[in-house]
């Protein structure tokens, strides 16, 4: 099975291709520029590496959230453009997901922290070796998970662009909490690959995927506050 996964979730971007599980060509760049001048741009790039085409692809995936609302928009909207013309399966796993999956420590508690901004983190908690899911995807203040941190009794790795927030929160509350090493902390399309294959059986048609947000963006929120319904 020929998997494309791409990942625009946050300040990252990342595409990678694979067959089956084994992945085959990829791309990560975490340069500052805009998902809409690096994405597609990277997924012609990896493509033409593998020497493949678009209707090559069996399954196509994506990291559908949470994170930055426009990030997360751009990713959904050009993989359900480029499943679309030939009616192709997609599939779109939560970032938080992906974000454990680079955390290899055996029998530990992985848990994921993405930036919310507002002194929140968008986090769930999965087993490491497993990626057995503990929590669901919340967006949280980072202080919060002091108790639930504390309850296990494994040692617990922080991964994802809030982790270092959150360790630097949570470390003098919790003796328990290590930090995962930078090049492993941020989700990427590679690890996107293996998930997806594994979850293939959950794929659905590119009209039926949608993004998760977890909250509210900036402007919806200013225009609560002022009483505006949209």
């Amino acid at each position: 099975m020929k998997i494309l996964a791409i990942d625009s979730s946050a300040v990252s971007c990342s595409v990678a291709l694979s067959n089956d599980s084994e992945v085959v060509a990829s791309e990560f760049v975490n340069n500052g520029l805009t998902h809409s001048q690096t994405l597609l741009p990277m997924v012609e790039h990896v493509c033409a590496q593998a020497e493949l085409k678009m209707d090559d692809i069996d399954l196509f995936a994506v990291t559908n959230g949470p994170g930055s609302f426009t990030g997360v928009r751009i990713g959904v909207a050009a993989l359900k453009g480029l499943a679309f013309p030939a009616d192709k399966p997609c599939i779109g796993i939560s970032t938080l997901e992906v974000i454990a999956a680079n955390i290899e420590q055996e029998d530990c508690i992985a848990v994921a922290c993405m930036d919310a901004r507002r002194a929140q983190v968008y986090t769930a908690t999965f087993e490491s070796v497993t990626l057995h899911r503990l929590t669901p995807d919340e967006a949280v203040a980072a202080e919060s998970l002091a108790e639930r941190i504390q309850s296990y009794e494994k040692p617990v790795w922080l991964a994802g662009d809030g982790a270092a927030l959150a360790y630097d929160i949570l470390k003098d509350k919790c003796n328990n909490i290590f930090l995962t090493q930078e090049d492993k902390r941020y989700q990427n399309a590679a690890k996107l690959c293996a998930l997806a294959y594994k979850q293939r059986d959950k794929a659905m048609p590119g009209a039926a995927l949608v993004p998760t947000y977890l909250r509210m963006s900036q402007a919806q929120r200013e225009l609560k506050k002022r009483g505006i319904k949209k």
